[in-house]
């Protein structure tokens, strides 16, 4: 029997379907639907597991679903084949908990026992302490990830070959659009992709996470995923911080929302300065702060 390059339980294999399933979903490129991979799961496992572990699988074009905006325009949904979701949850059950450690627990998108409630009811407290706000979102995160920087931060927490190579795999892989014509990708992970969230919080981590934390640590934060809030003592202070902010992601080739980024002062019965915006909606789709 030949060799495998790359030793791949198979057990992950399982538990990553079920996974899957568990998220359901629709289907990809190729048409096959979660129940149709179901009707012959011991021969589609065993196919994916003997590509991965000779090194020879390449993911198939990612189906580009066109979703619109509340704010108007649209959002590219990058949806993977079922059998591809299932590799990208192998990995992602290997890689994880090689960052989950790593994460500030001011982090608290796509993370195992946080929650969007969660974020809420710290910035809500946070609130009541800080007078100014700086309420940010970053314009197309999951479009614009530089994919240099991403894998220099993913190296920096494994040394496994196959789980390098198969996320560099995963980056490059084409969109294929309503057209049937394939869409070239130098930037990016796909929102839909099963790897996706953990990397994007890989990359803002290092971005943004652990930047503010080392260069400005009297400001206290909240993020979730692309979307987040710093808390600032004063006026001033929230004009340095949102500069310093702005040039940052720059750095990093990631642009804030000119229409969602500002600076908020907490006004309330007790704090009666006037200013010209005293609310913002932070994860306002879950629940109002104020």
């Amino acid at each position: 029997m030949q060799q495998k390059q790359f030793h791949i339980p198979k057990q992950l294999f399982i538990e990553a379907f079920h996974l899957v399933k568990a998220n359901r979903g629709t289907w990809g490129v190729d048409k096959q639907s979660i129940d149709e991979f179901e009707s012959d799961l011991k021969n589609n496992l065993y196919k994916i597991w003997n590509r991965m572990s000779s090194g020879s699988y390449f993911p198939p074009p990612v189906k580009a679903v066109p979703i619109p905006k509340k704010s108007g325009g649209i959002r590219i949904l990058g949806v993977p084949t079922v059998s591809d979701r299932v590799a990208q949850a192998v990995v992602k059950l290997v890689f994880e908990p090689c960052v989950e450690p790593y994460f500030h627990v001011d982090s608290y998108g796509f993370r195992p026992g946080k929650s969007a409630l969660d974020a809420i009811g710290v910035t809500r407290q946070r609130c009541w302490k800080w007078d100014w706000l700086i309420e940010f979102d970053i314009k197309g995160l999951f479009d614009n990830i530089d994919h240099n920087l991403l894998m220099k931060a993913v190296r920096k927490h494994t040394n496994d070959k196959w789980v390098l190579i198969y996320i560099e795999r995963w980056l490059k892989a084409p969109f294929e659009g309503v057209d049937g014509k394939l869409i070239e990708r130098t930037r990016g992970t796909p929102q839909g992709g099963v790897i996706s969230p953990v990397l994007s919080n890989l990359f803002m981590h290092y971005v943004f996470d652990e930047w503010l934390n080392r260069n400005i640590p009297e400001v206290l934060w909240c993020r979730y995923a692309d979307d987040g809030v710093a808390h600032c003592k004063s006026l001033k202070q929230a004009e340095i911080v949102l500069d310093k902010l702005t040039h940052r992601f720059q750095e990093c080739g990631l642009e804030l929302h000119p229409g969602k980024t500002k600076i908020v002062y907490c006004k309330d019965g007790e704090r009666r300065k006037k200013f010209k915006t005293i609310s913002f909606d932070f994860l306002a789709g879950l629940s109002p702060i104020a």
